[in-house]
């Protein structure tokens, strides 16, 4: 599977992305903010998704258009 951050960089399980757009989350309170880092990612069956843990909140999927690679 070939899975890109909104630069065209490749990704791949382990790396780090930072958010490039604050984000609400559904179902939730939270709000991601801008140059927040995600470490350690994991791939998802989509090629457009990643699943990373961020900060205490528990993992969380997100589109790989609001990503860039760190």
């Amino acid at each position: 599977m070939n899975v890109k951050d909104s630069n065209g960089n490749p990704l791949n399980a382990g790396d780090s992305v930072q958010i490039i757009k604050d984000l609400k989350v559904k179902g939730s309170s939270l709000n991601l903010k801008r140059g927040t880092i995600v470490k350690n990612i994991r791939l998802t069956s989509k090629e457009d998704e990643i699943e990373g843990k961020v900060d205490k909140n528990g993992v969380i999927v997100l589109k790989t258009c609001f990503l860039k690679k760190v």
